[in-house]
């Protein structure tokens, strides 16, 4: 078994999405080239995209073409994004996880927006496939956006020393998308690395937030940088039983 590193170098990216899908990408694979030096770096769902109803169809081509260009550029960084792809007849919002040109975890959104009429362009996942799951030694999860809100996942999820946060959450609940990412690392005691889009009515709000509730946020910049300590897991897991 890998010994867990002392620290990681992390990224949330703050990203707009136009309706050109290559300048989207474009823009990712700058970021990514750009700071190699960061160990993980979390993109906002559907963030090649967006949810182009009109065109789901075209989106999951070139999700699946980008998604072939990501695995030959990612090396050791650890990328998290969600893509829409498409499974037989269906449409899915599927996370998936980059490392050393592979896909090391994917699972498709279970819980769909119904106000973003999700739920009638996506097939909804298996929510058994949310779990925790390891890379070199420390154990991930992901939520999608909207999952953030059920606190059964959540339970789901216990034990995970980095929970990462794709996401597209409206201006007008930008509260709940804090107050909930906050409430998540400190009730589950761990990391929580949110990316949300940052078009004119999305939240921004991406975030690097610590197991004790402290955080790193700035709505005006592109990337949001931060160190997961694990040894603040560690200390906090050990201070404050929860059993």
């Amino acid at each position: 078994m890998l010994s867990k590193p002392k620290t990681l170098e992390v990224a949330a990216l703050q990203l707009p999405t136009s309706k050109r899908y290559q300048d989207n990408f474009d823009m990712l694979l700058g970021y990514l080239r750009t700071h190699q030096e960061k160990h993980l770096v979390v993109a906002p769902e559907v963030c090649l995209t967006g949810f182009d109803y009109e065109h789901m169809q075209t989106a999951a081509k070139f999700s699946l073409k980008a998604l072939k260009i990501l695995k030959k550029e990612v090396d050791e960084q650890i990328v998290v994004l969600t893509l829409i792809l498409q499974d037989a007849d269906a449409f899915v919002n599927q996370a998936v996880v980059i490392h050393k040109h592979k896909i090391v975890h994917k699972q498709n959104k279970v819980k769909l927006f119904a106000l973003g009429d999700e739920d009638l362009y996506f097939t909804p996942g298996k929510k058994k496939k949310i779990k925790p799951f390891a890379i070199e030694g420390v154990t991930y999860a992901v939520l999608v956006c909207f999952e953030l809100r059920f606190k059964e996942l959540w339970k789901q999820i216990e034990g995970a020393d980095v929970v990462v946060i794709p996401s597209r959450w409206g201006k007008l609940r930008k509260v709940h998308l804090e107050i909930l990412s906050r409430a998540l690392a400190v009730m589950n005691q761990c990391y929580v690395v949110l990316s949300n889009a940052s078009d004119m009515d999305m939240a921004s709000a991406s975030s690097i937030i610590s197991p004790s509730g402290d955080f790193i946020m700035d709505d005006s910049k592109e990337i949001i940088a931060g160190t997961i300590d694990f040894r603040e897991i560690k200390k906090m897991r050990r201070y404050i039983v929860m059993q």
